[in-house]
């Protein structure tokens, strides 16, 4: 996803309502069409396509208003890094699509996020389960706080490594691939803890579910970014964050079914192997990303004609079109071109210091600060450590304190769903602003109450509450929103791929550190550090964080190089 920073053909997007009538009217334009601006979400498809679109149609309705893009393209300038000049041409383009065949390719890359919030969700009970003489059904139930560390922080870690070999390997893999073996990372990690006789080899199960996290969250968002239709990216691209709580909300329900029953933590594992089987089967029917087989071509890593043909048939799958049509022929023909102009006068492939120049590092500077403000603000101690906060709190059996997690699991999906509704409206930064303040309310009120306030538990509960709710309409969508943003074109890959790796390493170290520290420090002082913390990243958004509602990728780029 290399492009030239220099490169200035810029799309002012504008969105218009017309009659569809009107447009037989219009001039004829050459629309320059660009899958995806390497966003992190959707539409997926399958050779299941063609029976639907038999039976439901495309979705097409000639009598209501349609939405026409308008898009100007401005002169690229490879001579300097100043302003593009003035627009010298416009297009305009209005995909038809079937709503079958964008639900399904959006659907089985989905499912590798949902795993990962699954397993957030079940480590929350399988830490109960794991620990309980009576409920654990092994005899090396009393684990040590590092231990526990290990067992909760385990995929993390896993995850951590599996970013770190992505790096280098994942345009030779492409999307579809990185995905396939993510799926099977994720069926062997969950077969193998559910099925561990020894502590040793439930951490290398969750080792394993860790590279299955790392890779799918890195393929994902690329493959639905670059195989959806422009009309409906910024949804889908917000449904990412979603999908993910829809998994921690199925971890903490299966948690809550399964918490009584003897080696019930091996079940709250096992669960995710079906998904994961369901994902790589999806993955496997699924035809690879037309936009990375157009940058390997566009890369000379293979006979272009080639790669042009795969692409087309890629693109006629997606869009639930006949094997070859004269449409997907003409999208695939112009962005070639408008991807061998990106290519013109640089290398092919940037070094990765470029990430860390001009323009590039203001990016990474956002981007990551936000990633990691997102973790060590308490995010993964709060959400994998629910269980064991509410039985603190006076919520002392096991099924008392994992029904309350599936409380707060459906509080923190409605949230997330507000945010995905409001943020086109409202911008980014008032959301953070406003998330993140109340973030730091919340760390300081779970501290009184374990300092001085033990004799009300609902002050526990509601202090959960406010934070789950104020992270989700902040750090929770709309910092990998601003990840996917920030980025210019040129760089975008690689400052994706550091994003992912810096939130991991801080989600690892935070996880794994929590139990330590609260034993060193008490619980009431580690809130206090974490509210501390929480005020510093108010700081670092007032100040750093720019607003991005409305702009367009390019528009963002020359920002904040000025």
């Amino acid at each position: 996803m290399a492009f030239s920073s220099s490169t200035r053909s810029l799309f002012n997007l504008k969105l218009t309502k017309t009659h569809s009538s009107s447009l037989h009217h219009q001039p004829k334009k050459k629309p320059v069409i660009l899958f995806s601006h390497a966003h992190f979400t959707p539409p997926l498809r399958s050779t299941y396509n063609d029976c639907f679109r038999a039976n439901y149609g495309t979705f097409t309705n000639h009598s209501a208003p349609r939405l026409r893009f308008s898009v100007k393209v401005g002169s690229p300038d490879y001579s300097s890094g100043d302003e593009a000049q003035s627009l010298i041409s416009e297009a305009t383009q209005q995909e038809d699509f079937s709503w079958v065949s964008v639900i399904i390719p959006f659907l089985f890359p989905a499912l590798g996020g949902l795993l990962f919030g699954y397993d957030i969700g079940a480590t929350s009970g399988a830490t109960i389960s794991l620990q309980s003489p009576e409920l654990s059904g092994t005899a090396w139930f009393n684990l040590s706080a590092v231990q526990l560390g290990l067992v909760v922080s385990g995929s993390l870690y896993g995850a951590l490594f599996g970013s770190l070999l992505v790096y280098p390997i994942a345009d030779f893999l492409g999307r579809r691939r990185e995905l396939i073996i993510s799926a099977v990372l994720y069926l062997l990690g969950g077969l193998i803890t559910a099925y561990a006789p020894s502590l040793s080899v439930l951490l290398v199960g969750r080792l394993l579910y860790g590279l299955g996290i790392g890779m799918a969250m890195h393929g994902a968002p690329l493959y639905i970014a670059e195989t959806c239709p422009s009309q409906i990216r910024g949804t889908l691209v917000s449904l990412k964050e979603l999908l993910i709580v829809l998994g921690i909300l199925l971890g903490y329900f299966v948690g809550s079914f399964e918490i009584n029953a003897i080696g019930g933590w091996r079940y709250m594992y096992g669960i995710s192997a079906p998904i994961a089987l369901l994902m790589g089967i999806g993955m496997w029917l699924l035809p690879p990303s037309p936009r990375w087989l157009l940058l390997r071509a566009a890369q000379g890593k293979g006979s272009v004609k080639e790669y042009k043909e795969k692409a087309i048939l890629a693109l006629s799958k997606l869009r639930g079109r006949p094997p070859g049509d004269k449409v997907s022929e003409k999208q695939i023909e112009e962005t070639y071109v408008s991807l061998k102009s990106a290519y013109a006068d640089q290398e092919s492939e940037g070094s990765l210091l470029e990430v860390f120049q001009g323009p590039n590092l203001k990016a990474f500077i956002i981007a990551v600060g936000l990633v990691l403000f997102q973790q060590i603000t308490g995010q993964p101690s709060v959400l994998y450590y629910a269980g064991p906060i509410l039985q603190t709190a006076g919520f002392s059996a096991a099924s008392d304190a994992t029904r309350v997690s599936v409380v707060i699991g459906l509080f923190k999906f409605v949230m997330t769903g507000i945010a995905v509704l409001k943020v086109d409206d409202l911008g980014r930064r008032p959301l953070l602003i406003v998330g993140v303040s109340g973030l730091a309310l919340s760390l300081f009120l779970l501290s009184a109450y374990f300092k001085f306030l033990g004799g009300f538990p609902l002050v526990a509960v509601a202090s959960l509450l406010l934070y789950v709710g104020c992270y989700q309409i902040s750090f929770g969508p709309i910092s990998w929103l601003m990840v996917s943003e920030i980025f210019p074109l040129r760089t975008r890959g690689k400052g994706i791929s550091l994003a992912v790796l810096a939130n991991f390493a801080s989600n690892a170290i935070v996880t794994f550190a929590f139990s330590p520290l609260k034993e060193a420090l008490g619980a009431e002082n580690l809130f206090i550090l974490f509210g501390v913390i929480a005020l510093l990243s108010l700081l670092f958004v007032v100040l750093l964080v720019p607003e991005t509602k409305g702009l367009s990728l390019e528009e963002i780029e020359s920002k904040l190089s000025k």
